[in-house]
């Protein structure tokens, strides 16, 4: 023991494991009561080494638990990749090492790797799960995101896949404040996913006192209901009731069900039971021999799960279908967000492209994959948590999964997207309506802080295309493109620049108008690439080079055609975007010319002011992101730091 009450690192388990192991007798009510306490123990034993963790929340769930996968749950460890196989969430992501319990009570995590790498530096046992374990799929522990995934896949089982698989996701009570999980309540509802069972720990305590319903059982149940989905309310420490709350689950065939169950947070061990001031807190290695013993010392049971059927052969399935991409006529006015609900649609003829969209389907486009592909569109409604997250959902069980709405609305979904990313999922993301030309719209719908947002995520590709060409050809290369991928699009009508041969690789660039002599380089993205072809038309007719950067790649950046540019033109850069200054194309431009030596002047145009409503065009000036605004007296306005004109 130590001095602040902090567990001191070592042994506590009092003696030398035992080499056998017994398989558990599923029907036995003895072996399933020893098998919680077993995964209480083993709760107990790798956060106390550990020094941190949340066991008091992994055993108010072990009964729940262990009669899950003793008597309900179908999953063959051997073969964690099985299309077959049930799927089981921890949205309570805090019990993770309830679930690496689990793991070792089925045999595929060794005694060594739980109580002695949980937690640490390089080991695979994260204090919250994530997909480094072959038997987890998502990323959970931010709270309200694993039930909306579960969504997600049981959509596909359901509609796609045609598969008996179920879904079980354990949460607490606590995440239950959050929107996103009554979002998933509602989607689950409406699509009649009645191969979801959703198990609610309700141990009454939150981080730091007790849930808003604390116990209120009834409260719950009127609340699940009132969503459309069925609610089963239970002692959640009474095997015997467990095991039949689940079985009426399973036999559920139009709804989804809620099992609510009353627990203990910490059950099991009276010290600590039913105490909020205990979450995050392990127990120091005394009392943990003490609990260890009451709950009947070690043991080494191990469960073995009811095997699925194996799937019907899925074969090769042949080649995938070619796809024939829209082309559009040099100089037409095309709006990217159309030319982006066509790409989509040509995508359609592959049989794994799914699309989803948030209500806003019109304004997307992907009304005409909804048209063509009805049996592979979800409407999602404004529910953009439960958007990206079925997207994610989706993506698990091996779909290419595109997710629409309004770049604006994103924001909300923001969590989902960062913890994608942590997931290491394959995420495809269209924002439409973006930046100041949506006019009439005003700030509301207007995205303007995306590309910041987006770009910091890690490992995300981030492109803004300016013309329907360039939509169309980076639609296709989204399809191969892994870890999250952001586009954005905009609603007004703009001329195609490219004939539909031009070739767009994430990271590339196009150059317009290159020339040795160059004496300023404009950089734009999206509709700034028009202005800055305008601007450099009018900068000719005054005897002024000036070539334009097209930067449809925002991440990863084409550092070298920028620091190029900064080369040729000896540092005069002009940045245009429709977006507010901090973290959009400027800072991905400042960032790609740390590559260089001698770093250049920069010149930034950007949206520096909350906008109105109004024409696009108007908007665009306004901002001073348009042709018409390079000159010295708008430049040299008070307050502009840019100073003059470089090129003068």
């Amino acid at each position: 023991m130590v001095s602040n009450g902090e567990p001191e690192r070592g042994s506590v388990d009092g003696g030398t494991l035992p080499a056998t192991n017994q398989v558990l007798d599923r029907d036995d009510p003895r072996a399933i009561r020893a098998l919680a306490q077993q995964l209480r123990v083993d709760a107990i034993l790798c956060t106390t080494h550990a020094g941190f963790g949340y066991p008091t929340s992994a055993l108010s769930s072990a009964d729940l638990m262990a009669v899950l996968v003793a008597r309900h749950l179908s999953y063959d460890w051997a073969n964690p990749a099985s299309a077959a196989n049930d799927h089981l969430i921890f949205s309570k992501g805090h019990a993770a090492s309830l679930l690496y319990a689990i793991f070792k009570a089925s045999g595929v995590l060794g005694d060594h790797e739980l109580f002695t790498t949980y937690g640490r530096a390089g080991s695979q046992l994260h204090t919250h799960p994530t997909p480094s374990l072959p038997w987890v799929r998502v990323a959970t522990g931010s709270p309200g995101q694993g039930l909306p995934i579960g969504v997600g896949i049981a959509l596909a089982g359901r509609y796609l896949d045609k598969l008996p698989f179920r879904v079980w996701v354990l949460c607490g009570d606590g995440e239950l404040a959050e929107g996103s999980i009554w979002e998933a309540l509602d989607t689950a509802s409406h699509y009649e996913l009645s191969n979801l069972t959703v198990i609610v720990d309700v141990n009454g305590l939150g981080r730091r006192a007790e849930t808003p319903l604390g116990w209120d059982l009834q409260a719950y149940r009127r609340r699940v209901e009132g969503f459309g989905c069925r609610a089963i309310v239970v002692d959640g420490h009474d095997l015997d009731a467990i095991d039949g709350a689940l079985l009426e689950a399973r036999q559920e065939d139009h709804r989804p069900c809620v099992v609510l169950a009353r627990t203990l947070k910490g059950a099991g061990v009276a010290e600590v039971a039913g105490r909020h001031d205990w979450h995050g807190r392990v127990l120091p290695a005394e009392l943990a021999r003490q609990a260890i013993a009451r709950l009947g010392g070690h043991r080494h049971l191990r469960v073995r799960c009811r095997i699925p059927p194996a799937p019907p052969p899925a074969g090769d399935g042949g080649p995938l279908a070619s796809v024939d991409l829209p082309t559009y006529e040099l100089g037409s006015k095309v709006a990217t967000a159309r030319a982006y609900g066509e790409a989509l649609c040509a995508l359609g003829a592959r049989p794994d492209v799914v699309a989803l969209d948030a209500d806003a389907a019109e304004s997307t486009w992907s009304h005409l994959f909804a048209a063509a592909y009805p049996e592979r569109f979800f409407e999602m409604f404004m529910a953009e948590q439960q958007l990206v997250a079925a997207a994610v959902g989706l993506g698990v069980r091996g779909y290419v999964a595109f997710a629409s709405t309004l770049g604006a609305f994103l924001a909300r979904a923001f969590d989902f997207i960062r913890m994608a990313a942590v997931a290491g999922a394959d995420l495809r993301l269209v924002g439409c309506n973006a930046g100041v030309d949506v006019g009439p719209d005003d700030a509301s719908h207007m995205a303007l802080e995306d590309l910041a947002a987006l770009r910091a995520v890690p490992g995300s590709t981030v492109l803004y295309p300016a013309d329907a060409t360039s939509t169309a050809r980076l639609v296709e290369a989204m399809v191969d493109t892994t870890d999250l991928v952001y586009l954005r699009t905009t609603r007004s009508s703009y001329p195609v620049l490219y004939p539909p041969d031009e070739v767009f690789v994430v990271g590339g660039s196009k150059v317009h108008l290159p020339h040795p002599d160059d004496q300023v380089a404009l950089l734009g993205a999206g509709v700034t690439v028009h202005a800055c072809l305008e601007a450099a038309s009018a900068l000719a007719s005054i005897g002024v080079r000036a070539r334009v950067l097209d930067l449809y790649s925002v991440k990863p950046i084409d550092i070298d055609a920028v620091v190029r540019a900064a080369r040729v033109t000896r540092g005069r850069l002009v940045v245009v975007e429709d977006h507010y200054r901090e973290g959009g194309l400027g800072a991905a431009v400042l960032e790609a010319l740390t590559e260089s030596r001698r770093p250049p002047r920069v010149v930034h145009l950007c949206v520096r002011s909350l906008p109105g409503s109004g024409p696009p065009q108007e908007l665009l000036e306004a901002a001073g992101i348009s042709a018409g605004y390079n000159d010295r007296a708008a430049v040299n306005r008070p307050g502009y730091p840019g100073g003059s004109i470089p090129w003068k």
